[in-house]
């Protein structure tokens, strides 16, 4: 099933939440460990993100120092269909444009359609720790040229517009949104545009980028119905955890902190009160959300999965 059928098989709000895969070298268990702590409230999908590689200077066994180019998070293919597998969940992998080529993307969803597993999430990701040689060659420079990649793809079309089969199943695939505007985007008009093209071009649903603030999100829906675009968006939560959030977030996200939340934060003295002031905000939140009839809830877990799973507990 898509995420929409998902979605709107569920007689209530559904639920979901993003992994990060294991870093190069640790087990798979410690993704099954934070799976098993949520499966208990019925998420209808999962995601897992995917990161590209990155230069490092490593030491070797002979003292010198190398660069090398080292992806520390692999597996996002593999551990999606392990996860469809063993918890029986639809399981959506991030395929980024960033730091990837045409022919690693087309390589993917190969695979993915091997492993029987439909669903994605395409992005743009992120390419502030890129090097030049990085974002040169054969790629995808926005997310909505990852988009008709996949399109084509759907359609037997290879990378090159040579004919081959079909998968078995088409991709179906949600993209992402900014209730307070992407971060290179010069105003909310121009953001608009561009997720009406996404939306035109095939995009199913979307998932929002974190946000506290529930009047921003209300706000940005009722723009996106009146631009004419239709699809469910998903808005994103993401429970607070510690103090320093409080003017990181805003930094690397563009997510702005309530006054109401701040002052919350600013009266913590440990990160285990900011903990306790997130998994408060977060279940206002997140039941104010769904008195508005909101599709879906997913949760951003990084760092915060035992306050996901509080939160959950609170409002599932």
């Amino acid at each position: 099933m898509t995420v929409t059928e998902l979605i709107n098989k569920h007689n209530k709000t559904a639920f979901s939440f993003e992994i990060l895969p294991p870093l190069k070298g640790n087990s798979i268990e410690k993704v099954y460990k934070i799976v098993d702590k949520l499966i208990e409230f019925e998420p209808q999908y999962i995601n897992i993100t995917t990161h590209h590689s990155e230069y490092l200077d490593k030491e070797m066994p002979d003292g010198m120092v190398k660069r090398v180019n080292v992806r520390k998070r692999p597996g996002s293919v593999a551990i999606a269909a392990a996860l469809q597998n063993r918890y029986k969940v639809a399981a959506i992998p991030h395929v980024i444009c960033k730091g990837f080529t045409q022919e690693e993307t087309e390589y993917a969803l190969i695979d993915l359609d091997f492993l029987n597993v439909h669903n994605l999430l395409l992005l743009r990701g992120d390419a502030k720790k890129l090097q030049s040689d990085q974002l040169s060659g054969n790629t995808n420079e926005y997310a909505t040229d990852l988009q008709q990649q996949v399109n084509r793809f759907n359609e037997g079309i290879d990378m090159y517009g040579l004919p081959f089969d079909q998968p078995s199943a088409p991709f179906s695939y949600g993209m992402a949104c900014y209730p307070e505007v992407h971060e290179d985007a010069p105003d909310l008009e121009s953001d608009l545009r561009y997720m009406k093209m996404k939306a035109e071009q095939g995009a199913e649903y979307f998932v929002t980028q974190m946000f506290f603030d529930n009047e921003k999100y209300y706000s940005f829906v009722e723009r996106c119905r009146q631009e004419g675009i239709t699809q469910p968006i998903i808005p994103g939560v993401k429970p607070i955890v510690l103090m320093n959030q409080l003017t990181v977030l805003p930094k690397i996200f563009r997510s702005s902190i309530p006054e109401a939340l701040e002052k919350e934060l600013l009266k913590c003295k440990t990160d285990d009160e900011a903990k306790e002031v997130g998994i408060e905000w977060g279940i206002t939140q997140c039941r104010d959300l769904i008195a508005h009839g909101v599709p879906s809830l997913h949760f951003y877990s990084l760092m915060a999965t035992e306050s996901v799973r509080r939160i959950a507990k609170e409002i599932y």
